[in-house]
């Protein structure tokens, strides 16, 4: 069996094409994190939202007019990788561009299911096409983190949405940690998110010319592939010093939470997080932010809120800053 179904864009082909294609405008309708080798045998991997990890490989590529690529579930039995095959094709019509795409190589229930998907995203896809303007996806909530990589995974998606509004004329102002501007702080997340990941061995490049969103997803996507791939068993070497990869797994979720929270503030949005998901990385915060952080200047003393206060805003004030209406 297959899907199908097809979507009008008020876009020319070419920017259609680029929007199925593109790591950046992926992101804005499609994908939290990804990794595109657009080429003939190029592979992908798309975290399409937490924890759930598409791969494959491209067997056809026609510019503006057609893309096929294989299609597969990490960890999946029934749908692994390479098991099935996507078509999209790209038609001119009199206001833009059809787009259509068939989902082949699915029994009857992973057709049902993934239609289910497919629709999801191709709303959002036309919706972007006609607005430009990216929609927080309700599916990258995470109410109850299964593992530290999931929660990551649902952080960075928040964090990515946060630095999609960041323009050059906010790079200077403020943020919540005093020491930092706007752009110091994604210096210092750029530093931390490389850091990690050069230590889990993956391929890390920091380009401090690039937007903000497209830095800093940029480094996040291979970071958190290699540690998926790494575990939460044994050590991380950072460079400085090793660290268990559990604390490192903790430290990863703060620096894209916390800071996601930062940039929000600090450009006057707004950040949505489930407050399980604010929890879940409470937790981690509880048992990975002791005296001697705090002693060392990394952490602020907590903060004092009401009890009643809400997940996120006990663990911003858990790691030394301020609520905003506390």
């Amino acid at each position: 069996m297959s899907f199908e179904r097809t979507v009008l864009l008020p876009v020319d082909a070419d920017t259609a094409f680029d929007l199925v294609t593109n790591p950046e405008r992926l992101r804005r309708w499609q994908t939290v994190a990804n990794r595109v080798d657009l080429r003939m045998g190029g592979s992908f991997r798309f975290t399409m939202g937490p924890g759930h990890q598409a791969t494959g490989t491209f067997t056809e590529i026609e510019p503006g007019k057609r893309l096929v690529f294989t299609w597969g579930w990490e960890g999946s039995d029934a749908v692994p990788p390479g098991d099935s095959t996507v078509f999209i094709t790209l038609e001119p019509w009199e206001n833009g561009t059809a787009v259509t795409l068939r989902h082949e190589g699915l029994n009857a229930e992973q057709s049902s299911g993934h239609a289910e998907g497919w629709n999801h995203f191709l709303d959002r896809l036309t919706s972007f096409a006609q607005s430009g303007e990216p929609v927080i996806d309700e599916w990258n909530a995470v109410p109850e983190p299964q593992d530290p990589f999931i929660s990551a995974e649902g952080s960075l998606a928040a964090l990515q949405f946060a630095l999609n509004s960041i323009s050059e004329a906010d790079l200077g102002g403020p943020t919540p940690c005093a020491e930092f501007s706007v752009s110091q702080l994604l210096d210092h997340l750029a530093g931390s998110i490389s850091s990690i990941g050069k230590g889990l061995g993956a391929a890390i490049s920091d380009d401090p010319a690039l937007a903000a969103e497209v830095r800093i997803a940029n480094l996040a996507q291979p970071t958190l592939e290699a540690f998926a791939a790494h575990g939460l068993e044994g050590e991380v070497d950072l460079g400085f010093t090793a660290m268990p990869a559990k604390v490192v797994a903790s430290i990863l979720n703060l620096e894209l939470l916390v800071h996601g929270w930062d940039f929000a503030q600090a450009t006057g949005q707004g950040f949505e997080i489930h407050p399980g998901h604010a929890e879940y990385v409470l937790g981690l915060a509880r048992k990975t932010i002791g005296p001697e952080q705090r002693a060392s200047g990394s952490f602020a003393e907590e903060a004092v809120i009401a009890e009643s206060a809400s997940s996120l805003d006990r663990l911003i004030a858990f790691t030394g800053r301020v609520p905003a209406g506390a």
